[in-house]
């Protein structure tokens, strides 16, 4: 589905063309054309390939999707894939993916799976003629940073729900629970990283060393994005951290409910071990038993045995046992 196709030139915006049209605006002098698709079809991909000369496995890439983040080089033109993230209506993770092909003149973003749109992007870029006279590595500059700024969202509610659990992790009864959020808050930050580190390093290649032609007059704005990412990266080691840290402490305070589970239990078992032995003791029918004739043994047993057991429930008491 095509969203937008638009020429520019010198950082102003020149028409809208269509697809036919998009061969006459690469030959003019200082213009270049961005071109918009969301979930395209393999016909769509086609005429783009056939309009701005792409290269067959970059192509095939963003017609099968599912790659990891990454950042190529083409000759003088880029393919980058870049991942979206955004929650479903379960609270799930959903992962998207943004195929973005830079060439000297030209701009094409493929989207897929997501219902991020870039208009704000393409808004924001023609608010700034001065920064869209950079041409196409601003373009990918804006949508790079982006995507990567919705990242920060995303991790700051995942914060605010590991907050919520450290908060209840010392309440009785919630253990289970806990362990079972932690361990999902687990997999959303590994989903997170999974999608942040590859792209991290391959932004690296836009700001040190041998940067591609078409971004070396926009290195410094591809360092902002890259120093957006190291600080992403950065936050996500120290929430895992974090969560592994949370869930031995639950596991803990699961072990320290059982062993008082434990001690209760041993406690009354003791109490009725006393009395039992007691009880076995004078319910032997020997025929010389000392006490069998006695007319107060019923008694003084009794006295015996709950005196004994009031001793120790004391002492458990005292020790906290019971």
């Amino acid at each position: 589905m095509l969203i937008n196709c638009v020429a520019y030139e010198n950082g102003t915006k020149l028409a809208d063309l269509s697809v036919e049209q998009i061969s006459d605006y690469l030959m003019r002098p200082g213009c270049f054309v961005w071109v918009a698709l969301r979930d395209s079809s393999d016909d769509e991909l086609v005429a783009m390939q056939r309009e701005f000369g792409l290269h067959d496995l970059a192509v095939e890439d963003a017609r099968h999707g599912h790659q990891r983040p990454k950042i190529e080089e083409y000759g003088d033109m880029i393919f980058a894939v870049i991942h979206t993230v955004e929650f479903s209506p379960t609270d799930e993770l959903q992962v998207g993916e943004v195929s973005i092909f830079v060439g000297p003149n030209f701009v094409l973003s493929v989207r897929n799976r997501s219902h991020q749109g870039f208009l704000g992007v393409r808004a924001r870029a023609e608010r700034e003629p001065h920064l869209l006279r950079h041409g196409s590595a601003f373009v990918f500059y804006a949508l790079m940073d982006a995507v990567v700024d919705r990242y920060f969202p995303v991790i700051d509610a995942l914060e605010t729900d590991l907050e919520a659990i450290e908060g209840q992790i010392f309440e009785r009864g919630t253990a289970r629970a806990n362990v079972q959020s932690l361990y999902d808050l687990k997999r959303k930050i590994g989903t997170l990283k999974h999608v942040v580190a590859p792209l991290m390093e391959s932004a690296s290649k836009l700001t040190f060393g041998r940067v591609p032609a078409v971004c070396a007059d926009s290195r410094d704005y591809f360092r902002d994005v890259y120093d957006h990412l190291v600080r992403i990266n950065t936050t996500l080691d120290a929430v895992r951290d974090t969560i592994g840290t949370a869930i031995q402490v639950n596991l803990s305070m699961v072990t320290i409910e059982e062993s008082e589970v434990t001690k209760r239990l041993a406690a009354w078992a003791g109490l009725f071990a006393v009395a039992t032995a007691f009880a076995g003791i004078w319910g032997m029918n020997f025929k010389s038993m000392p006490e069998l004739q006695w007319e107060y043994g019923y008694p003084v047993a009794l006295a015996v045995i709950a005196g004994t057991c009031a001793e120790l429930y004391r002492r458990f008491k005292r020790a906290g046992w019971l």
